[in-house]
Order: C-alpha cells, then structure tokens, then sequence
C-alpha cells in the first residue's frame, strides 16, 4: 500500500460498508478519497483524488483497484465540457486526468466524486435508499424523511453532468449530507473519511426507520392461494428438475458462441413471499430500476404464471411457451429503442426465472455472475416492497433502461473482458473425485475454467479437493455411492442446484482386487462390477437425463484401462469390468450422438503415485504378482512401456480435457491409451 493515509481509510471504509449488502450489493456503488501527493515529476504536492475503478466491489476493493487522478486536471473538465449530448467523452478525458502509473480504469462516476467539493464522498445502493428513489412521489417523501438535510436529484444516467448537478447541490445547500438519486441510489459527503461514513449510514438507517414507520403492512398484497411456498423437500426436488431445462432455455443464444450459461437457484423466503402474492406479477413486469440491478438481471425476469403445485409436464411446457414470449418481447424492446450507433443484441434468454412456490432461478456466464445476479434482483424486491409500502413503485422508462443496457461505454466494458477460458461455463461432475486421477481431473478441468462437482464416497475427502479449487463458484463436493442409484440421482439433483446442471461427466470411481482366477471370490466379483461396470451405467443414465432436458449436447468420458483390451494374470474381475466399461463407451456413443452427446475413454496404464487404487493394496499385490518391490512398481510399469516413462494422474487429466476442451469436437466412441506406449494393448 501507498504511504497515504487516506488510502488506508478509504480501503478500510469501502470494506466496512460493502461487508452489509443492505448498504450496497456486489460491485454496486464507488467511493473515494482526496488528498495530497507527489507529482512524479516535479516531486512537489500535487492534490489527487482516489476512487473506486470501473468494475470494482468496494467490499473487497484493494489498493491497485482504485483510479487515481490529479484533481486539478479533472476539475478543470468542466471548462471544457461540451454539454450532455456529447458527455461521454469525457469518460475518456478522464485518462489524461491519471497520475503515475498503473491503477483502475476510472468509471463512469468519477465526475460524482471528483466535483463534489468534500474530501470524502460514499456513492451507494442501499435497498432503503432506493426504494425513495423509486417511489413515485420519491421527492415528496424524501423531504419528510429527511428535511432539508438529504436532498432529491432528478434522475439523470450516471456521467459528467449527473456529476455537476450533485456538486451544485453540495455546494449551494451547506446543511446537506447527501442526496438521493432518482430511480438509483444515494451520495454522501464529508470532510473525513469518519463523517462521510456516519453520513452515509446515516441515510441508510433514517429511511430504512421512515419505510418502517410509514409503511403499510403488506405491500405485494394478501397471499394468492395456491402460490404458497411447496414445502422444502419438495421444493428442492422441483427445483433440481427444472434447473437443467431452464439452464438450456437461457443458454440459447450464448451457446451459437460456444458458451453456456451457469446457473443459481435461490428460495430466499423474501423470495418466495414476493412470489406468492397477488401484485407480483404486476411489479415483476415493471423490472427493476438501478442500473446495477437491470445491467445484471436484465430489464424484467421471466415469471411462470401458474400455481406451485402443477404437475410438472405443464409446467416445463408453460415455461418453453412464456421463454419464447420473452425472447420475442426482447427482441421487440431492442428494436424498438436501438438506433444506427447501437451495439448488437447480445442475447434475448432472461438473466433471472420466478417459479411460484419454488424461488428463482438465475444465469451468467459464470457462476459468481450468476449468483450475483440473484443478490441484485434480491435487492431489487426488497426495493420494490419499501416503495409499495410508502408509495407506488415507479422504476425508469424502457427508454432510459435500453440508453443505459446498450451504452458504448458499457459495451466497451464488456469488450475490455478477458476471453473465456475453454471450458468456461461447463459444468464437470467427476465421480471418485477425492483422490488420485479423479482429483488431477477435477484439478485440470477447473483450471480450464469448468465448474466441478467433486463426487466421492468419502466427502471430506471431496471437501478437500473441491476447497483446493476454490470456493463453491468453482467446485462443490458432493457424496456418492456409485452403486446406489438413489444417490447417484441425488447427486446430479446437487449439480443441478449448484450450477443449474451438467455438461462434462467422468466416471472415474474404481477399485481393484488382484487375484487368480481360483482365488477370486463371488464378492469380489460383484464389487468391482458393481462399482466399474453398474457404477457406471448409474451414472450415464443419471447423466443423459439431465444432458437430454438441457439440450445443450456434453461429453460423458470414462476412465477405463489398458486391461480392457491388455490380458494380464490375476485380474480376471477388474479387467472385465473395465471391459464392459470399455464398451458402455461404443454403446453410448451410438446411442446418444444424435443428442449432441460424445462418449469417449481414456485407457491408462497402471497409475501407481498418486493414486487411491494403488494406494489401497493394489500396489502391493500387483507388485507381488511381478515378482518386484512395491516401491519400484511405477518404474516397473514406465520400464516395459515403449517411451518408458511413468504415467502420472495428471497425464490423464491431460487427456480428459484433450477430449472435452473443444479441438475435438467431432470424435465421439474413442479410446485415448495413456500407457506410455504398451504394445500389447494397441486397439485394433
């Protein structure tokens, strides 16, 4: 960190009040300090000004996330200001304002902070604040909230003369801490970073009283019968069967670019009593108004207009019928507002999904998007009941919502992102995933940018392997008995809340027994076919299920054995079951690439370090059947190979994304050896 103080505060206050997201959601709001420092040049003072970058969250904000700006240059913006029609060009005036090197991109709220003449200025989206905003007498009821102590803006989209109007407010009002910004949020000033923060909770907490106080007591109206809440076993069951058609509705116009959506299933109960009332459809269709919320939630969700209970044929027909009306409705909205200078239509799926009785539903093309975006619709009921509760709720025209969603400088955000990675916006399930080759697969195809479900019989070992990755964004645990199909059902229903379905699964559970053909058991036989041979149709058939209601095709992969095709002694139960295993690939691939589907395997030579087989005294009767120390069986193996190396679990996880990262996207029914070159299992 810089040796200015107040980076320091500013940090600290931006972590304090993003930490409650009744101040402000995720990424929402910006917040900024002025101060002194050294001109790179000249070593003398110079006044800067430090703020949040475009695209930030000041809950997590960090010293290089912040632009910095000497305050004379962008101040002396307004003489050269060219007026509102041409505003945003000084969105890219603001980089000759740049002090030193590096830091954030200034955002669009730069002027907001840089022309109110107070050292310290908070620009947030509390529900509360909001909610005035909202309301259509929003300035009537901001007086008596407030007095003359918070003042109204008009609404005026975020730039440099929404800047002007608050600097003229703060100046020419003494009294005034703040203002609350029509159909957007509040903006909070003061001369320490201390006031400016008292100043900003205190806005927050005197409207959340005045909503408290004034408003009546049910404003989405009384309970419609039969949109109650499903109980919650229920519930979760409906919801894991909807998520993976929904997820292949949203994802129809991002998968002509090869990307899908993920998705999030919330039954927050403001939620579902929002859902349950009788004037949700109304305030539903009005969408939402802060341009944080309609940026990520889109202008309105799409609601299912039928009651919780209906059985659920109806209801995935009903919810294909309403997806094309809202895909038309879009379209018509785009065509009715974009003008020659427009960016194109980026898609016409909703971001978000209401089922009554169930909760929402929501897209992105990852999974903190998608999460977040249920955060912001969240905030954006809550907005909705304080204004139904004082007022009636009255967000921004179309007009307005289309001038701010296909914004240049918005588009060029979207541009400045990086490019996807390959498998981003897959979603992996990979069974026996908390240890060895699984583990290296759950590993490499997180890396690739897939969300993983790890599925393990021992889910602490998952748990282990799934928080190596990340957090539950980017892999999840989950318990599977690969031979029960109750919980192999059970743990694609997890996937499906988790992530909204699955695209990518690897059947990587095993577990070997060497012994001679006399010496093997009835047991013994049935365990390994249990777990290899059933254990793997289980979870195909559980797979294809979810993969045929999403419609978006995937890959199923199986982790099956040079023993499948190589004749080995004292192995007679495992190689078979890698046999059929072998051949549930040609079988499947047959039967499910009319889907899209592609069915491939891996076949690997004995995987000694690293693996949980091994590990579990197979090493040690393998090694006693070739007569070699237990330690040396991995050079063993890489000794009578034709390149003579060792495979490792990594080699495979190689493979497995060899096979599902795209390059070969029309081979389907193949076998890829990872043996190091073992001649005797040459597929022929």
């Amino acid at each position: 960190m810089g040796d200015e103080p107040e980076v320091a505060e500013l940090l600290d206050r931006g972590h304090r009040l993003g930490a409650d997201r009744r101040n402000t959601n995720y990424g929402g709001g910006n917040t900024s300090a002025k101060g002194t420092g050294n001109d790179p040049v000249t070593g003398g003072p110079v006044e800067l000004i430090w703020v949040k970058g475009s695209g930030g969250d000041i809950g997590t904000l960090t010293e290089a996330g912040l632009a910095v700006l000497r305050l004379d240059r962008l101040r002396a913006l307004t003489d050269v200001y060219p007026g509102i029609e041409r505003e945003d060009e000084m969105v890219g005036a603001f980089d000759y304002c740049l002090h030193g090197r590096g830091g954030a991109a200034p955002s669009i709220d730069t002027a907001m902070h840089g022309l109110v003449d107070a050292a310290h200025v908070d620009h947030l989206h509390p529900d509360a604040g909001i909610a005035l905003a909202t309301a259509a007498d929003g300035p009537e009821l901001t007086r008596r909230c407030f007095g003359d102590r918070v003042l109204w803006v008009p609404w005026r989209r975020p730039g440099f003369q929404l800047g002007l109007d608050i600097a003229a407010i703060a100046r020419d009002n003494p009294q005034a801490i703040g203002v609350i910004l029509g159909g957007h949020g509040i903006t909070a000033w003061g001369a320490t970073s201390t006031e400016c923060e008292a100043r900003s909770l205190e806005i927050i907490e005197t409207a959340t009283r005045f909503l408290a106080e004034h408003g009546r007591a049910e404003p989405f109206g009384p309970v419609l019968p039969g949109y109650e809440a499903l109980p919650p076993e229920r519930r979760h069951d409906r919801a894991a069967a909807l998520a993976p058609v929904l997820r292949g509705l949203a994802s129809t116009d991002s998968r002509r670019t090869g990307q899908f959506q993920v998705g999030h299933f919330s039954d927050d109960p403001a939620v579902l009593d929002f859902l349950a009332r009788a004037e949700h459809p109304r305030l539903a269709a009005l969408g939402t108004s802060c341009p944080d919320h309609f940026l990520r939630t889109k202008i309105r969700p799409l609601v299912l207009d039928l009651p919780a209970g209906t059985p659920l044929p109806d209801v995935l027909a009903r919810l294909r019928e309403l997806h094309e009306a809202y895909r038309r409705d879009y379209r018509d909205y785009y065509q009715r507002f974009a003008g020659p200078d427009s960016p194109t239509m980026r898609g016409a799926d909703p971001a978000i999904v209401l089922v009554p009785g169930v909760g929402m539903f929501s897209f992105g093309r990852d999974k903190q998007t998608a999460r977040v975006a249920a955060e912001y619709y969240l905030n954006a009921i809550n907005v909705m009941r304080g204004a139904e509760a004082v007022s009636t709720y009255a967000p921004i025209d179309e007009a307005e919502k289309f001038r701010i969603e296909y914004w240049q400088l918005e588009e060029a955000k979207l541009q400045r992102m990086p490019k996807p990675r390959s498998l981003a916006g897959r979603i992996a399930l990979v069974t026996g995933g908390g240890s060895g080759i699984g583990a290296a697969i759950a590993r490499r195809l997180a890396a690739e940018g897939a969300c993983v479900v790890v599925a393990d019989r021992n889910v602490e070992a998952a748990a282990r392997v799934a928080g190596e990755i990340g957090d539950a964004d980017r892999a999840v645990p989950v318990l599977v008995d690969v031979t029960d199909p109750a919980g192999v059902e059970a743990a694609f229903a997890a996937a499906a809340l988790a992530f909204g379905g699955v695209d990518l699964v690897v059947n990587n559970a095993g577990l070997s027994i060497s012994k001679s053909l006399l010496e093997t058991t009835d047991a013994d036989w049935d365990l390994q076919h249990d777990v290899m041979a059933k254990g793997s149709f289980l979870v195909s058939r559980a797979a294809a299920r979810v993969l045929l209601d999403q419609g978006l095709g995937g890959d199923l992969v199986y982790i099956s054995s040079k023993n499948s095709v190589f004749a080995g002694p004292n192995n007679i139960a495992y190689s078979s079951a890698k046999a059929d295993q072998a051949h549930q690939v040609r079988l499947l691939a047959a039967e499910l690439g009319v889907h899209g589907v592609r069915v491939n395997g891996v076949n690997p030579d004995g995987v000694v370090r690293g693996s949980g087989i091994f590990s579990s005294g197979w090493g040690a009767q393998r090694a006693a059947v070739y007569g070699v120390p237990e330690e040396e069986l991995g050079a063993y193996y890489a000794r009578r190979t034709l390149l003579g190396r060792e495979v490792l679990p990594e080699h495979v996880a190689n493979a497995v994304f060899a096979l599902t990262g795209g390059e070969l996207s029309h081979t389907t029914g193949l076998h890829v050896p990872v043996d190091s070159g073992v001649a005797a299992a040459f597929l022929r």
